[in-house]
This record gives C-alpha cells, sequence and structure tokens, in this order.
C-alpha cells in the first residue's frame, strides 16, 4: 500500500510541475505575442498595419477612448475592454468618412488580426474575442450597393478603378526614342509592363540582378518578403541591353538613373514617386491619362490570365501571398459559357 501511495503522490507532483511548467510557458508566449508576430512580418507589411491601427485609434478618439496607434501594434493592454460593439462601429465609422471599400476590409481585418494577439496574450477574453472576428466588411456586390446609396464615397489618393490598356498601347508606350532617357524608359516600361513588378521592387533593382548570359533577373520583394529568379522577355532582354552597350548603364548599384525636363540623366536610381510620376508622364504623351505603375502591373496579370495562366502560376509569378487577387484575374478572363454545348 505505502508503495501505490507513494506511485500516485509521484504521478501527482509530476501533473503540478507539468502545470506550473504550462503556466509559466503561456504567461512567456502572451508577453511575446506582439513581437513574434511582427517579427515574422516584412516591412511593408508592418507599415500598412500600423497605418491601419492609426485610423483605428483615430476612430476610438472619436467615441471617446484614448489609445495610440502605437500602443494598438505593441502593447497587448492597450486592446483590454475591446467589444465587438467598437469594432463594428468602426466600420460604420470608416464607411461615414468615405473610406473605400477596400481600405475598410483591409482596417477591419488588420484589427481583428491584433485583437487576437491581444486575447492569445489575455486582454480580451474567448467570448468577447468571437463576437469581434463575427465582424464582417463587404463583399463585391455589397460594395457597389453600399458606395451606390453613401454621399460619400472614397477618400484618399488611390484610384477606384484600374486604367486598362490594349496591346496596341502597350507597343507604343514601349516604342521609346533612341536616346538616353528613351532608352532608360524603355526599360522601365519592359520591367512593369512584361514582369508586372510593383514600384517598390523596380527601384530597388541593381545592374547586378540582370544576368544576360542566363537571360533571367533576380530580384527582390519586400513586400512578401522572397527573392525570385525571372526569365527575361524577348523586349526587357532587348532594353536592357541596349542600356548597358549605350554606356548609360550605371556600371553598379541602382540600374536606372533619373532624369531632368529636358532629358538628361541625372545619378543612378529613381524612387518609387520618381518612376510613378514618369510612367504617367509617358501615358499622357500616348494619350492614356493618369496612367500609374500599377495600371501596368494590371495589364500584365490580366494578359497573363487572358493567355491561360493558372491562378497558382500566376500567384508565383506576381508575387502575391494568396489565390484571392491571381484568381480575380484568372475569373475575369474566363468565359463563363466557354464549355456550354447548345
Amino acid at each position: 500500500m505505502d508503495g501505490v501511495a507513494l506511485t500516485s503522490s509521484t504521478t501527482q507532483t509530476a501533473v503540478t510541475m507539468t502545470a506550473q511548467a504550462g503556466a509559466v510557458a503561456n504567461h512567456y508566449a502572451a508577453l511575446t505575442a506582439f513581437s513574434d508576430y511582427r517579427n515574422r512580418k516584412a516591412d511593408n507589411t508592418l507599415a500598412a498595419h500600423d497605418a491601419d491601427l492609426v485610423t483605428f485609434a483615430d476612430y476610438l478618439a472619436h467615441v471617446g477612448v484614448d489609445v495610440a496607434g502605437s500602443a494598438l501594434s505593441t502593447d497587448p493592454a492597450s486592446w483590454q475592454g475591446m467589444t465587438w460593439g467598437l469594432v463594428k462601429g468602426f466600420v460604420a465609422w470608416m464607411l461615414g468618412q468615405g473610406y473605400a471599400i477596400g481600405s475598410i476590409n483591409r482596417k477591419l481585418s488588420t484589427v481583428k488580426v491584433y485583437a487576437k494577439l491581444a486575447a492569445q496574450a489575455g486582454a480580451i477574453g474567448a467570448e468577447d474575442l468571437a463576437l469581434i472576428r463575427s465582424v464582417t466588411g463587404y463583399g463585391g456586390k455589397e460594395a457597389k450597393r453600399v458606395d451606390e446609396r453613401r454621399d460619400v464615397t472614397r477618400i484618399g489618393s488611390k484610384k477606384e478603378n484600374h486604367i486598362p490598356l490594349t496591346v496596341e498601347q502597350v507597343k507604343e508606350l514601349k516604342a521609346q526614342p533612341d536616346t538616353a532617357q528613351g532608352r532608360r524608359d524603355a526599360l522601365l516600361l519592359a520591367l512593369l509592363l512584361d514582369l508586372g513588378l510593383r514600384v517598390g521592387e523596380v527601384a530597388l533593382l541593381e545592374v547586378e540582378d540582370f544576368n544576360l548570359k542566363e537571360n533571367v533577373l533576380r530580384f527582390y520583394r519586400p513586400k512578401v518578403g522572397i527573392d525570385q529568379t525571372h526569365r527575361m522577355t524577348p523586349d526587357l532582354r532587348q532594353a536592357f541591353a541596349a542600356w548597358v552597350e549605350s554606356g548609360n548603364c550605371p556600371e553598379d548599384g541602382p540600374v536606372l538613373r533619373g532624369s531632368r525636363k529636358g532629358g538628361k540623366l541625372t545619378g543612378a536610381g529613381m524612387s518609387e514617386t520618381s518612376i510613378t510620376e514618369r510612367v504617367r508622364t509617358l501615358g499622357d504623351a500616348i494619350g492614356v491619362t493618369g496612367l500609374s505603375a500599377h495600371d501596368c502591373r494590371h495589364y500584365w496579370a490580366s494578359r497573363a490570365a487572358s493567355q491561360g495562366t493558372d491562378a497558382f502560376a500566376l500567384r508565383d509569378a506576381g508575387g502575391w501571398n494568396s489565390l484571392a487577387m491571381p484568381s480575380r484575374y484568372v475569373e475575369a478572363a474566363t468565359i463563363a459559357n466557354e464549355r456550354v454545348k447548345l
């Protein structure tokens, strides 16, 4: 009997120690929930999250809750007392302020992500979290109805719709004059139209990223934190080769160079703002007003989808984290009754 009692006591002690160790582990995991999550994300993602939480803080101030956006992104305690009513009110507030539906959905998603982290840290109860996560944004058809019925439809500088480009217009854009600025522009446009690179990705490109011998371009995508290798298209290869052979290309460092109004090239490197302004100017030159670098990416994705590229291949080539966006391009390019037989 003494042996049985000893075994029972030993087992109970082990259970107690395990429970204590588990409690300690949970405590430290809770303390690092925010930092661990943010350490895994790309800088662009964190910047977007921070902006979204500043908007949430502005709304909270509007309803009498004083909390800084910086605290919402780092301090679980700042989420104490958060309810689904506050989050639902945030959606309604943004709608009234004129935020685009896409922005509303993104900002709501960010709030729900950090509410979940706060719950893991013990600042929000399980029941409150479940209710917060039940708050939804607006789907496609809902978004159209909402925009039709509200007086203020949008705020911010982001365009509501992409500017579509035809194949003929793309040919015009690529047909730049054989000048220093023209060769630079031809390379810039080929990167945007043939590979669908984001403006930030183009701004980061360096001379050593291009390999004419292997006909590939290796570059970094900061938005998703990955390096990729792409095969150069004939137009891109030709544009880069002409840029190098002319002597206009820097020997190393940033591959693009800025330019002045007269067309004279300046030092190495083009900022995202400079690229954006140059694309707009080149669009104006062929009668396409308001063209942006993202319109070029939209053309690339739409063209790829229309030529039969599936959503998985488009996701990988375009540097998206999920199938949501590439699937939209594929669906838009699909002929709904193609397989219907009459």
